[in-house]
């Protein structure tokens, strides 16, 4: 389940965007977490199952949704969580168009690939 971020979360959203191979240095990530509690139009949500398991992260445009940061906890990769919270975000933004930027365009990819080819079984 999708949930917004809350600043008591933070040193699990932190943990989660380590992750993120744009987000190792921490003052980078200390940056970033910022933007997310004070600029408008940067949303962030976690996904919680028993546990909090996954982050995206968003910049909200007018006609569209820009994913800037997407991560999975390590020890839960693999179990469809990251396509879930995709598939969460579209409906909370039903209406506008989901995008990657240049760090999450990959796993857009891979997204795609995958619903094509469960489509063509």
């Amino acid at each position: 389940m999708l949930i917004r971020y809350k600043k008591s979360y933070e040193k699990i959203a932190m943990g989660l965007l380590s992750f993120m191979p744009n987000e190792k240095d921490l003052k980078k990530l200390q940056n970033t977490m910022k933007k997310y509690e004070t600029e408008e139009g940067w949303q962030l949500f976690l996904w919680k199952e028993e546990d909090i398991v996954g982050l995206i992260g968003v910049r909200i445009h007018d006609e569209d949704v820009e994913v800037q940061h997407i991560s999975v906890n390590p020890s839960h990769r693999h179990e469809g969580i990251g396509k879930s919270m995709m598939r969460s975000l579209g409906q909370l933004f039903e209406g506008k168009t989901i995008c990657p930027n240049e760090y999450t365009a990959g796993f857009f990819e891979k997204c795609r690939e995958d619903e094509q080819n469960s489509s063509d079984a």
